[in-house]
């Protein structure tokens, strides 16, 4: 029987920066559609049919007491490809858990930073999507922003330090992923936030979030403030808490900027994007630490796993935010784009609450990378 490895302690694995070595069985296509990254992490793809026989065409790869991690899409033909090889004499191979299915759900929280008057702020890393989703914790409250679709993460993380989750909000209408805010703010009787501008077509009712109006966590004095940040969607909003961090959304990420394709209006949008990363943050203070939803490369993985970047460093190092002309950025942002994530317009009508798909449906919707950003 196949030893196996879960996907709790392979993302310590990624997040440590922890040599580790990938052996893929899925097909090429999919392996080249999408895989698990990190900064030490070495795949190698080996189709699982042409180690049917035996597993001569991978041994000449592989040394026979280092630990390779066996996945493929579910979990079953990683098991029978790590029996191959310790058959054949590989003694530390193992099979990942539920596979690539598995890794696209799995979220690592890693602490961000204290507030100023009292709690804290999380980032929650999905490694395997790429997705960034924070909690904000103050005097026994919590807000979660971009919330995953697996809520129970963030209920056991809540119930573990006796805190009550008051507010779920979405930076925008999400295209890449299922958004948990509504379910779980039924759940637990809490506010569901929302762009108004990106609300036009939900079919359920929400806390218009707007400009202005700062949210309350807690009793203690977290600033919450949201901006008005359009781009990639007509709503998005970022957050600036604490004076300290800037939570952009998909507006802005470590290595690239937000797509304004997704709602099928990137000619539209351009203009606003372009304001909002050209004007809009230009005006906030450098030293504001950008937290983005997403990351596409392995790269941005920094200490403990966490995402993040000096404003003002981005304005130095971001590609997106380097080019003068107004008719090279729009063709930038609105031609030779990554492909757009995997079933996007039906994720889009789920969080508009327009479908609601069966959960296991609902999985394979999500399977494959984020793709929300221009370069990825």
């Amino acid at each position: 029987m196949a030893k196996t490895i879960s996907t709790k302690t392979l993302a310590k694995k990624v997040i440590n920066h922890e040599k580790t070595l990938i052996l893929d069985v899925r097909t090429t296509d999919e392996f080249d559609n999408w895989k698990i990254e990190g900064g030490k992490v070495e795949v190698v793809n080996e189709p699982y049919f042409n180690l049917l026989d035996d597993v001569e065409p991978i041994s000449s790869k592989l040394e026979k007491d280092k630990e390779i991690i066996v996945v493929c899409a579910k979990g079953g033909s990683s098991e029978m490809v790590a029996d191959l090889l310790e058959e054949a004499g590989f003694t530390n191979a193992y099979s990942l858990e539920g596979g690539m299915k598995a890794w696209s759900e799995h979220l690592e929280p890693v602490k961000i930073g204290d507030l100023t008057d009292g709690g804290s702020l999380y980032q929650f890393v999905r490694l395997g999507k790429g997705c960034l989703s924070y909690f904000i914790e103050s005097n026994g409250e919590a807000a979660i922003i971009d919330t995953a679709r697996m809520t129970d993460v963030y209920e056991n993380f809540a119930e573990k330090q006796g805190i009550q989750i008051k507010h779920l909000i979405d930076t925008h209408l999400h295209a890449d992923h299922i958004s948990g805010g509504l379910s779980l703010a039924n759940k637990v009787d809490g506010k569901y936030h929302l762009p108004p501008k990106d609300a036009t077509e939900v079919t359920f009712d929400y806390t218009p979030l707007e400009e202005g109006k700062d949210i309350i966590v807690g009793n203690t004095a977290v600033n919450f403030h949201p901006v008005y940040s359009p781009g990639h969607t007509i709503g998005s909003t970022s957050f600036i808490i604490d004076d300290t961090y800037l939570l952009t959304g998909d507006i802005l990420f470590v290595k690239s900027i937000g797509r304004p394709d997704l709602a099928g209006l990137a000619e539209d949008w351009v203009g606003d994007l372009r304001n909002t990363l050209y004007n809009r943050y230009k005006e906030l203070s450098d030293d504001l630490v950008v937290l983005p939803a997403h990351y596409s490369f392995a790269e941005e993985l920094g200490e403990g796993g966490r995402v993040s970047a000096r404003l003002g460093d981005l304005y130095n190092k971001n590609s997106g935010l380097q080019v003068e002309d107004e008719g090279v950025f729009q063709k930038m942002v609105t031609e030779d784009l990554p492909p757009q994530p995997n079933a996007y317009q039906d994720i889009r009508q789920t969080n508009l609450g327009q479908i609601t798909p069966e959960q296991e449906e609902q999985k394979e919707m999500e399977i494959g990378p984020n793709r929300c950003a221009v370069e990825g």
